[in-house]
């Protein structure tokens, strides 16, 4: 995976969420204990991790910053923000050496760092999607992709119910609904 796939992600999420931007924000996303809104700063706030994490080639352990959205932000300027922090990895992605590597539970490789994005790009769209009642499913193309590296040995399916499944939002037929998942983005 690379910088392109992250890309198509954000494009998703903005294609979904900003024509919703006047909706309720404060209601929970989906399963989730956080809003829709702070759902949105989370995606940002991996995005802009990943970046400095690859940037930094942290070796052992994650960098101790945090994104912090101020509370007068709204839906839009939260969505504007994703975008940025999804630009800023896939800037670093594109940089970055193929041989590099940074920390995320391992040594991760860009690779890695592109399908983690790729991952919380789609499973938290479903998950601000689904408490603005919207019916939303992350894409087959994009969701095969994030299994692929993310998720070895998942059940196979429409890629994007089994991310859900792998990711403890949704049952498969004949498996239950993940009550806890792990994914592998460090590589040897």
């Amino acid at each position: 995976m690379d910088a392109d796939y992250v890309e198509q992600a954000v494009a998703e999420l903005q294609r979904t969420l900003v024509p919703h931007q006047a909706a309720d924000w404060e209601v929970p996303a989906g399963g989730l204990d956080w809003s829709c809104r702070e759902t949105a700063g989370h995606i940002g706030h991996d995005l802009i991790a990943y970046a400095t994490q690859l940037a930094a080639r942290a070796p052992d352990s994650y960098l101790p910053l945090d994104l912090v959205i101020r509370p007068e932000a709204t839906p839009e300027d939260t969505l504007r923000i994703v975008g940025a922090c999804a630009a800023l990895l896939t800037v670093t992605l594109r940089a970055a050496a193929p041989d590099a590597r940074a920390w995320h539970w391992g040594p991760t490789d860009p690779s890695g760092f592109a399908a983690l994005g790729v991952n919380e790009i789609l499973v938290h769209t479903y998950d601000i999607a689904s408490g603005l009642g919207l019916d939303w499913r992350p894409p087959a193309d994009l969701s095969a992709a994030v299994l692929r590296r993310l998720f070895p040995g998942t059940p196979s399916g429409d890629p994007g119910e089994v991310l859900l499944w792998a990711t403890g939002r949704t049952a498969l037929p004949g498996y239950p609904r993940r009550t806890s998942w792990s994914l592998r983005a460090a590589v040897g």
